[in-house]
């Protein structure tokens, strides 16, 4: 059977979005230790907000419907902002192909998150591609170092990283399970004022005592890239693909970033994995490819889809 229309938007929606992502593991890693992870983010956020709410007020118009139950917001918001802040704490102690390696772990996160909440279920293909996922993954993570893995000597960053990743499992059933037939756009958006508004009240400290006047240009470069193509634009991709495509098969092309972080880097000016550690992201390849053989059967599309 092939791909319907809607299929097919969610999986180009997905390989935009993990082109994207991997950008802020790579802009992320350099600025890092420049500014406080919950300053930089409650900006990033507030930015994003006011980027889709116009956006959504010159298309579809922000109808009050929809943003009913507005805790829901409040929930996805403290979530994906909780997500992002462990991220860059991360980045101060992991390299960015290494944290992007953990960022890998998601998918098998997510697709028992999306039994749990929605009773997707798990065919024995996907659980063959998610588990050669994780093999790619643990290959980076450990830097191909067998005694690593049997000591379990995970860095401090990959540590902070993981329980973000685990934030970041969540967040994508929940999107389809709390989402009420909102279009994409007023959904990220009310998501972002709600984590605004979360981020602020977390990070008012460090907002405080941040030398905005004195950061280094690539800090704002990182900030508007974050802002509006890690933010604005691959929220609302997210969204628009968790409503065509299962959980599981969302999260698989997060397989890519691996790859597309090295290209980034490479772009950036930095070497390339060395030894074993390459076959990591291959393997990440591998596992997307398994993921999208004939899936089309096990989507259920929404009315948000026509």
């Amino acid at each position: 059977m092939g791909l319907t229309r809607a299929e097919w938007h969610g999986h180009a929606a997905m390989l935009l979005f993990s082109t994207l992502v991997a950008g802020s593991f790579s802009l992320g890693a350099q600025v890092a230790g420049d500014i406080a992870p919950a300053a930089l983010n409650a900006l990033r956020f507030a930015i994003a907000a006011g980027v889709v709410g116009g956006v959504v007020a010159a298309t579809t118009g922000l109808k009050r419907a929809h943003f009913r139950a507005p805790w829901r917001f409040m929930v996805m918001g403290g979530i994906f902002g909780g997500y992002f802040v462990l991220m860059f704490h991360g980045l101060r102690y992991a390299s960015s192909v290494s944290a992007s390696a953990v960022y890998t772990l998601t998918p098998i996160m997510t697709a028992g998150f999306g039994w749990l909440l929605l009773r997707q279920i798990t065919t024995k293909r996907m659980a063959l591609a998610l588990s050669i996922g994780a093999l790619g993954a643990m290959i980076v993570i450990f830097r191909a170092d067998w005694q690593a893995f049997v000591q379990l000597k995970i860095g401090k960053g990959e540590m902070i990283y993981f329980v973000g990743c685990v934030a970041h499992a969540i967040y994508t059933p929940l999107v389809r399970k709390l989402n009420r037939g909102e279009p994409a756009g007023s959904f990220t958006f009310g998501m972002l004022i709600a984590g605004t508004i979360v981020l602020t009240l977390f990070g008012w400290t460090d907002i405080l005592a941040t030398d905005w006047g004195g950061l280094r240009p690539l800090v704002w470069i990182t900030i508007a890239y974050l802002a509006v193509f890690a933010s604005a634009a691959t929220f609302v991709l997210l969204q628009f693909a968790t409503l065509r495509l299962p959980s599981a098969k969302v999260m698989a092309y997060n397989y890519l970033v691996p790859s597309w972080v090295i290209l980034w880097d490479l772009g950036g000016g930095l070497p390339l994995p060395t030894g074993l550690v390459f076959v990591g992201p291959v393997l990440s390849v591998v596992a997307l490819l398994l993921l999208l053989r004939g899936d089309s059967h096990n989507t259920r599309v929404t009315k948000a889809e026509v």
